[in-house]
């Protein structure tokens, strides 16, 4: 799994590995890998790790010949590799010395912001997708996959239009997969969660904060708070964001075959953020 250090895809490791399954983790953070790593092998979980960049072919196919020479073959992956900003996901907030490379509208975006994350969102899920279908297309058993879209893949999301833009790249990606390789059995489905409580969402509340104390792009902050909540964030008492635990609920079970009868669904994982 990609991004599988921390997060959505930690959590989806961690839950893959109760339910029985072998995982290799693929992901540019050694030390937060290596953290998740050891909490599975803990409980008497199986998983190796494979450092490496979504945008890299030679790493990608690193980490999924790893996984067909260890466990003796690759049935399902989750790609949860994803950024919202074009910088390190580890590196230290900084809205000053990072705007260029942070959430944007159109008219103020840098090339670098933009083509950043269409690099790692985008083209990184392709990449992903194909190095992952082939062995799995070769053992010819079938499998499933599953991509992390965001409701950015099903929306637009004011003030991050390469963010919005790569998402719903994804989503295309999801659909095509899943028309593409239904006659081989492999399902290829999305989950696409609003805020949840991760490195990333900390992130994007951190820049919105400093947006509006600088108040550069007003009427674009204005527009991103209009809308805040979802309906179940919006309706408990301390307005909770999901947990990554009730994404990789959803996840393993895509993942699973109890959802043999799901594929190329954009799956809204959102506490019902876009029923309104």
């Amino acid at each position: 799994m990609t991004g599988g250090a921390r997060g959505i895809g930690a959590a989806s490791a961690i839950r893959l590995t109760r339910e029985g399954a072998n995982v290799v983790i693929f992901d540019v953070l050694a030390k937060e890998s290596a953290e998740t790593i050891a909490l599975i092998r803990k409980e008497g979980g199986k998983a190796e790790f494979v450092q490496g960049d979504v945008r890299n072919n030679a790493d990608l196919k690193k980490a999924v010949d790893l996984a067909v020479s260890t466990y003796g073959g690759l049935n399902g992956a989750l790609n949860a590799a994803g950024v919202m900003a074009a910088m390190a996901p580890d590196a230290s907030f900084d809205y000053q010395k990072q705007k260029s490379l942070l959430p944007s509208p159109i008219a103020d975006a840098s090339d670098e912001y933009f083509d950043t994350l269409m690099d790692i969102n985008a083209t990184g899920i392709f990449k992903s997708m194909r190095a992952e279908l082939q062995p799995i297309l070769k053992q010819g058993k079938g499998g499933a996959i599953v991509n992390i879209c965001s409701i950015a893949g099903l929306t637009g999301l004011a003030g991050n239009a390469a963010y919005v833009a790569s998402k719903h790249a994804c989503s295309g990606l999801t659909r095509n997969g899943a028309i593409d390789y239904a006659p081989y059995g492999i399902r290829i489905n999305s989950v696409n969660m609003a805020a949840t409580e991760t490195a990333m969402t900390d992130m994007a509340i951190k820049f919105v904060m400093a947006a509006g104390k600088e108040n550069k792009n007003p009427e674009a902050v204005n527009m991103g708070r209009t809308k805040t909540m979802s309906l179940l964030a919006y309706a408990d008492s301390k307005k909770r964001q999901a947990t990554v635990w009730e994404q990789a609920a959803v996840i393993c079970f895509l993942l699973s075959d109890e959802a043999s009868n799901l594929t190329g669904g954009l799956f809204a994982t959102d506490g019902g953020w876009t029923a309104y």
